[in-house]
């Protein structure tokens, strides 16, 4: 009954936004509260339930989406967007762009939350758009595809290193064993199956054009790519630190405080003010003004997300992801199999692939230890089945749709199907590696 509910809410979602043309935001509101209703909440804490979903997800996102909003702003009116992707034409020419991305991105994505990355990377995949003309998801999907392989099941990033530590298994091995399943998964959901979405016609957010300015205008390659990229060398940098033995507690602190991607976003924001802004000749007024451009036109996205979170909450709170993985639980397959199956259930039931590899982590582990199965490719198994057909109740679904301003329908065909592809692929590299090991 629990799981036709929640199919319930999630056709009713769907149905609202697109039959119904009801404002996505409010959408999720009323499904919200109805399926906590439906599903058992006491009415007297679904409303708490819902406030906290979205108290949740926007406060850990809304400085970063601001604050990289306003950067990529930036970077767009600046020429420094302008200025990279004339430089990757040179590098790796029109036919290959999409690998430039995508192996930007893979990088980019290890030591970065998928939101944050996200966030970080979209100025740079518009920018491409509009100097190639070419479809704005046929360029981005690879990018995107290898940000969330990254994010799945790619330790040290946090939800697989998580894992590794709940199944004791070994941080190198698995991401030597990530890594061989990463690469062909994400060239498969990326540039492969790209291919297939030409079709689909978008226009990226206005916030990211970036002007047509005149060569001796534009910042330099180095000015622009450091000070693009910058959030990123920070987070990488601050990650490398984390590995040092520092024996002092003040020290440390001081380093996971600048570390935090809040602080690093507002550095970046701080140096790009002067390096792309003042240092160009630009009034601190106009800088100041592109900056609450920016925020105005992530509004309705922030609002959109947190909808999501407030129906991810509601099903949380339910115990729908508990009660899915116990029905699962007493399937005879093998452990690697059930251990993909348990979180990419809980995944399409919840929406979060941090929740969903965690949960499932949570009902594997005493499977894991009386069946005697590589530790690190249950890592593997279960991240990858955290990425299954993510949907509406999951917020990087609507940051996709927003950001690339395209339908729910092709944000299923496209996003959707191309988190499933990741998922399978990962799920049959770790079989083909489990016959070998």
């Amino acid at each position: 009954m629990t799981i036709l509910i929640v199919l319930f809410c999630i056709l009713l979602l769907v149905v609202l936004i697109t039959w119904g043309k009801i404002n996505s935001f409010l959408a999720f509101l009323v499904v919200s509260l109805l399926a906590g209703w439906l599903l058992g909440i006491p009415l007297t804490k679904v409303v708490h339930s819902v406030q906290q979903g979205i108290g949740d997800v926007l406060g850990s996102l809304v400085v970063i989406i601001c604050l990289g909003a306003m950067l990529g702003k930036l970077v767009a009116e600046s020429g420094a967007a302008q200025r990279i992707t004339s430089t990757l034409r040179g590098a790796f020419g029109e036919k290959n762009i999409q690998w430039a991305l995508m192996v930007t991105g893979f990088i980019v994505g290890l030591p970065l939350f998928f939101d944050v990355s996200f966030v970080l990377m979209i100025p740079l995949v518009f920018s491409v758009v509009y100097q190639y003309k070419l479809p704005a998801v046929y360029v981005g999907l690879p990018m995107m595809a290898a940000l969330s392989v990254t994010h799945g099941f790619l330790p040290p990033h946090p939800a697989p290193a998580s894992l590794v530590a709940q199944f004791n298994a070994n941080m190198g091995l698995t991401l030597l064993y990530g890594l061989a399943i990463a690469i062909p998964a994400v060239i498969l959901a990326g540039p492969v199956f790209a291919q297939t979405l030409k079709g689909i016609k978008s226009t990226p957010l206005q916030t990211f054009l970036p002007k047509n300015i005149p060569e001796e205008k534009m910042p330099g390659f180095a000015n622009s790519f450091i000070t693009s990229l910058l959030p990123v060398l920070l987070l990488i940098i601050s990650t490398l630190i984390t590995f040092i033995n520092i024996r002092s507690e003040y020290v440390r602190s001081i380093f996971s405080f600048f570390g935090n991607p809040v602080v690093v976003m507002l550095i970046a924001l701080t140096v790009a003010t002067f390096t792309l802004g003042i240092g160009m000749g630009r009034k601190m007024t106009d800088i100041m003004n592109h900056y609450a451009d920016a925020v105005k036109d992530i509004s309705l996205i922030l609002l959109i997300i947190a909808g999501a979170g407030a129906l991810k909450q509601v099903f949380i709170d339910s115990g729908v992801n508990q009660q899915v993985a116990a029905s699962l639980n007493g399937l005879s397959i093998n452990p690697l199999i059930l251990g993909w199956l348990i979180a990419a259930v809980i995944r399409v039931c919840v929406g979060s692939a941090t929740v969903a590899g965690l949960t499932a982590a949570s009902i594997v582990a005493p499977i894991l230890i009386q069946t005697h199965t590589n530790p690190n490719l249950m890592v593997l198994a279960v991240g990858a089945g955290s990425l299954m057909f993510s949907h509406v109740n999951d917020g990087g679904f609507w940051l996709f749709k927003e950001y690339f301003n395209i339908t729910v329908k092709e944000t299923f065909l496209s996003w959707s199907l191309m988190e499933t592809i990741i998922s399978v692929a990962g799920l049959a590299g770790v079989m083909i590696l489990h016959l070998f090991l």
